[in-house]
């Protein structure tokens, strides 16, 4: 019997590297397959040191994902660890969102005009402040439309 991918098969790690684990297999009616599992495939999290999660001599379950033209063996112990879809529970469905109503449509509306002779001094010096922070913003934009600084002919 050989191995087939996409089978969960039962195996020993035999060796550890900075890039991943080496498991051997041995099927039923078969002799013994080494195969490695990459650092990418041991868990669903980032794995920064392989020795957190592995520990030579450990028995773990391992899908076979591949098998390279070398006839190297590549398993998985992250898709082992997932259930297949028709074991799967079915999911629940989240909750909607509740639907936004539409924006309404902005309408302009002009600030009541006090006259001049009921304002009070501090509401004609805030007045005055706000016309001019409005002209002077108005120059910069414009100065910085041209271009910026202009040099001087002698």
């Amino acid at each position: 019997m050989q191995l087939e991918i996409g089978q969960v098969y039962e195996g020993t790690v035999t060796g550890i590297t900075q890039y991943g684990a080496f498991v051997e297999v041995h099927p039923a009616d078969s002799e013994r397959v080494t195969g490695m599992v990459h650092i990418s495939e041991i868990a669903d999290t980032f794995v920064k040191d392989i020795h957190d999660f592995l520990h030579e001599s450990d028995t773990v379950q391992v899908r076979m994902i591949g098998v390279n033209p070398q006839g190297k063996i590549s398993f998985s112990l992250r898709q082992a660890a997932e259930k297949p879809a028709a074991e799967e529970s079915p999911k629940q469905q989240a909750p909607r969102p509740k639907r936004r109503e539409a924006p309404r449509p902005r309408v302009y509306e002009p600030k009541p005009v006090i006259p001049q002779s009921e304002m009070s001094f501090e509401d004609k010096l805030l007045h005055f402040k706000q016309a001019s922070e409005e002209k002077i913003c108005d120059l910069k934009r414009g100065s910085e439309r041209r271009g910026g600084s202009r040099s001087r002919r002698s």
